[in-house]
């Protein structure tokens, strides 16, 4: 083997490159859960997907009687979401003692094609009742699939889809607050990806629908798969 080949399997089976590769793909998610709460929001009658924080709020909202609310397309994002974290739960457990690789290349390969399920049913059937109940279960299944996949990585100030502890970090532990003022990147990072993520889902929808947004997460979250599949 030559010196070249040998440096390159020792970077292949760097722990800090594996690290680095794995903060990657939870800010790319973390990108996606943006794009896919844009897509529920403003497509879908004021509902949330991935963010079930706000989704709680939305329901007490829709509770009170508050216009452009929905009880029924809340709740739907809710129990769905829960399914899929008992799935991903399952998973985790199930394939914990082997690879953390496979099984986060299983739950995002799994979370593409539930987004392309998606895209496929937006395209066929834009504006049905049926379509945005489809749309509302299918992403937030996805969602609490992945959610359930990162709360098992453990990979500290990288949820991907709620940033409320990350602001309080970043604001607690600057000079400001009494803390070390330390920058954290990874922090900094998932807030921009959320807000880009937002942002791309938001225009998307806007001049497009919501197929076409669909499209671009499902497409990302294939990308994220693969790049997670990389040697261990």
């Amino acid at each position: 083997m030559s010196e070249h080949s040998g440096t390159d399997t020792r970077a292949a089976g760097d722990p800090e490159a594996r690290g680095l590769r794995l903060v990657a793909v939870l800010l790319g998610l973390t990108v996606v859960s943006g794009l896919i709460d844009a897509v529920s929001y403003l497509g879908l009658e004021h509902v949330f997907t991935a963010n079930m924080t706000g989704n709680v709020v939305v329901l007490g909202f829709a509770a009170a009687g508050a216009p452009g609310f929905s009880v029924a397309h809340t709740l739907t994002s809710l129990v769905s979401f829960v399914v899929g974290a008992i799935a991903g739960g399952r998973v985790a457990v199930r394939l914990g003692s082997g690879s953390r690789r496979t099984w986060a290349r299983l739950t995002l390969a799994a979370e593409a094609v539930f987004l392309g399920v998606s895209a496929v049913v937006a395209f066929a059937a834009p504006g049905a009742t049926a379509t945005a109940y489809t749309l509302i279960a299918v992403t937030a299944f996805a969602m609490g699939l992945r959610n359930a996949t990162v709360r098992k990585l453990g990979i500290p100030d990288l949820t991907t889809t709620v940033l409320t502890m990350t602001l309080t970090g970043l604001a607690a532990d600057s000079r400001a607050g009494g803390g070390p003022g330390t920058h954290s990147p990874r922090r900094t990072a998932s807030v921009v990806a959320m807000v880009a993520g937002a942002a791309l889902g938001a225009w998307l929808v806007l001049h497009h629908g919501l197929a076409v947004p669909l499209t671009v997460a499902a497409g990302l979250v294939a990308v994220l798969a693969v790049v997670a599949s990389g040697r261990e």
